[in-house]
């Protein structure tokens, strides 16, 4: 296992910290995509690079999110 990574390792105060940093980040690679679209000289390729690593965000983010807030059953 990669323990930089694996979550479960990590206190809840480590993952909201990551938490805010992935949002921040992710907002900031929308607003980028947002920006180079806007100017209509985007390079695809660069373009497909930030959607698949806001994804990845996204996808790490809803991890963290279930992780400090799972379902409760009731």
């Amino acid at each position: 296992m990669n323990a930089p990574s694996d979550i479960s390792m990590k206190t809840d105060e480590v993952l909201r910290i990551e938490l805010e940093v992935f949002k921040r980040e992710h907002r900031d690679l929308d607003e980028a995509i947002r920006a180079m679209q806007g100017t209509g000289t985007a390079d695809q390729i660069t373009l497909q690079r930030l959607k698949k690593k806001k994804l990845a965000l996204k996808d790490r983010i809803a991890l963290i999110e279930d992780r400090l807030l799972p379902d409760i059953i009731a």
